[in-house]
């Protein structure tokens, strides 16, 4: 099964200049089987499928549920929850990576860095979190090994750190523009229909294949060393809005991740206690 894992649809991602339908289109043409909206901080791009498109259109086409989260110091980190799992607190950026991670794995899900080896900031391997305490890369579960945005000797430092820890390494293509569509790929071993299934397979490391072609035409590129102001301007945003979201975090996080989880299986059974208690 031929997949982009990384998707950016313009209901979702205020920088991409594709809309779903368009997307999907052209990954058929171009002999895709499925693909994983990533939208950065949000599953707008997600919803718009399952309200508009699902069950109408693109029958034959899997569309799966993920997400691009912006941490505060680890970079982009894709996540992928299990089907029905619904996590608002993923879509308020600014969590640091080890809490991330704890949060995606108490729920059922997987995640791995986005370019890894890419721009400061953005990218895991270029952080202080990461040259801090390496060894937090045995908690991912897959490294994006090739992004068709990105350069030949990062995809080439991605695919080393996976074989160093060990993980399946997926691709994708990080389009934000018609043109860049196809261009980054992830070969399954066998045909997944949702979330679920995806996670079973990448946890069980069953073999998948990545690769593509190169962009080249990304703003980065275009910009040249000028792209400093923005990597740097990317910075303030993302700090700016990890302090701002701050309390909506807590709150969400008191709700989705309480410390004394319960297993909803478990309240019977805590309630027929306390009545015997009352007896």
């Amino acid at each position: 099964m031929k997949i982009d894992m990384h998707c950016h649809v313009k209901e979702g991602s205020v920088d991409s200049k594709v809309g779903l339908e368009e997307y999907i289109s052209t990954l058929k043409d171009c002999g895709f089987d499925g693909m994983l909206i990533t939208d950065h901080d949000t599953y707008k791009g997600y919803r718009y499928w399952k309200e508009h498109i699902k069950g109408k259109r693109h029958k034959d086409f899997v569309v799966l549920k993920g997400i691009e989260y912006d941490t505060c110091d680890a970079g982009h980190i894709l996540c992928i929850m299990p089907q029905e799992v619904k996590m608002r607190i993923l879509e308020l950026r600014g969590l640091p990576v080890s809490i991330l991670i704890d949060i995606v794995h108490r729920h059922g899900g997987i995640l791995g860095p986005a370019h890894p080896c890419g721009e400061k900031y953005l990218s895991f391997a270029t952080t202080k979190r990461y040259f801090r305490a390496p060894e937090i890369a045995k908690r991912f579960d897959f490294f994006e090994v090739f992004n068709a945005c990105e350069s030949k000797e990062s995809n080439e430092g991605a695919s080393r750190l996976a074989s160093r820890y060990k993980k399946v390494g997926i691709g994708g293509s990080d389009s934000h523009r018609p043109d860049c569509i196809g261009t980054g790929y992830t070969i399954l071993p066998r045909r997944v229909t949702c979330e679920t299934e995806l996670i079973s397979l990448i946890r069980e490391k069953a073999p998948v294949e990545a690769g593509g072609r190169l962009y080249g035409k990304t703003t980065k590129d275009k910009m040249g060393r000028a792209n400093k102001i923005l990597v740097y301007s990317f910075w303030i945003y993302n700090k700016m809005g990890e302090i701002i979201k701050r309390r909506k975090r807590r709150q969400k996080g008191e709700i989705e991740n309480p410390l004394n989880a319960i297993d909803p299986i478990e309240i019977p059974l805590l309630e027929n206690g306390k009545h015997k208690k009352a007896e």
